[in-house]
């Protein structure tokens, strides 16, 4: 397969400078490309990988065209990360889509099966369960009775969703994904826990990504909800009726605890602990390991730190912290020459 840069500007709505049939086989990073490959820029700090690149093929900002070596054609647009990634979904995707019902599947009699859908060895389809055109349900993949998966939707190998669980068009689930596993309920009883029946389900809107090994827990009553562009990264876990609002992005082993419910926009580093029944406001950011532990109201903020705060006074706290030590010996030096003053003026 080659693309000339005018193939590649024409998909993307970029304009080249430079030679429009310089053209490409492969992607690769800006130091490690070759006159075949095709490269991406957009961060300023790497002006100087930029400079040095052997990439046939770059993607740049608007304006950066007139910085071009003399062997490289630039597309310029106004998004190069959006562009490149673009094409790379296109054409270099490594996981290119199958076609075909196999043979080993066990669908359902009463199940409905879409157009133009691909189920792989090995898979179960639940009774009553409704599979939309365009979908892939890789091998060994159970759905189970009553869910309704949307259209274009991608299920990796071996992803499990229970029964009476939705997910929207769009929908991408990597492996060993489980949705609508038990919530974690359970009541004491005379020293003991006593099971509480789970009888909601999971209901995920279209353009919703999940990581692998994600777990999300279904409704105690009611739903658990995952709102519409929502991405989620490996090993998150969502517990029963939490609600995840729109476009919000969670990092890995992020753990969501019951019935709290979260607002449109938000972003949750790496290993970020929250508390259950508590309403986080839209548009606010956390660092990796921030525990959330009461309600955010306001909107717009950056924080970090357990419990979670704004992440200036996170910081400063850090630069105190670190200079305890030190502190403890000038009080106790503070502390024996005080009592060696008391003592002189006894």
């Amino acid at each position: 397969m080659k693309l000339t840069a005018s193939d590649i500007a024409l998909q993307t709505q970029g304009t080249v400078v430079g030679n429009p049939d310089q053209f490409i086989d492969k992607v690769s990073k800006l130091e490690e490309g070759d006159s075949l490959s095709l490269g991406f820029f957009s961060n300023p700090k790497y002006e100087k990988a930029l400079k040095e690149s052997a990439c046939g093929i770059v993607f740049v900002p608007i304006g950066y065209g007139q910085k071009r070596p003399e062997n490289t054609s630039y597309i310029e647009h106004t998004n190069p990360y959006f562009a490149f990634c673009t094409i790379l979904a296109k054409y270099f995707n490594p996981n290119k889509r199958k076609s075909g019902i196999s043979n080993t599947a066990i669908i359902h009699p009463s199940a409905k099966i879409g157009e133009n859908v691909y189920i792989g060895e090995y898979c179960t389809i639940g009774e009553l369960s409704v599979i939309s055109d365009n979908t892939s349900i890789a091998d060994g993949c159970v759905i189970g009775d009553h869910v309704n998966i949307g259209s274009g939707s991608t299920l990796f190998p071996r992803v499990v969703i229970y029964s009476g669980c939705s997910v929207g068009r769009n929908f991408t689930a990597h492996s060993g994904t489980v949705i609508g596993s038990d919530g974690f309920g359970f009541a004491p009883v005379n020293g003991t826990y006593v099971k509480i029946p789970q009888v909601g389900n999971v209901i995920i809107e279209d353009d919703v990504e999940l990581g692998a090994n994600c777990c999300i827990d279904r409704a105690t009553m009611g739903s658990t909800v995952i709102r519409k562009g929502t991405k989620l990264d490996n090993m998150v876990q969502v517990a029963h009726n939490v609600e995840i609002g729109e476009h919000t992005v969670i990092a890995s082993q992020t753990g969501i605890a019951g019935s709290t419910k979260i607002g449109n926009h938000c972003v949750f580093g790496g290993q970020t602990g929250i508390a259950g029944h508590l309403t986080i406001a839209p548009f606010n950011s956390f660092g990796g390991q921030s525990g959330i532990t009461s309600n955010i109201n306001e909107t717009h903020q950056k924080m970090s730190g357990t419990p979670a705060m704004n992440v200036n006074s996170y910081l400063r706290s850090v630069v105190g912290i670190q200079k305890l030590p030190q502190l403890l010996k000038e009080i106790e030096s503070l502390k024996k020459e005080i009592n060696r003053l008391k003592e002189t003026n006894g």
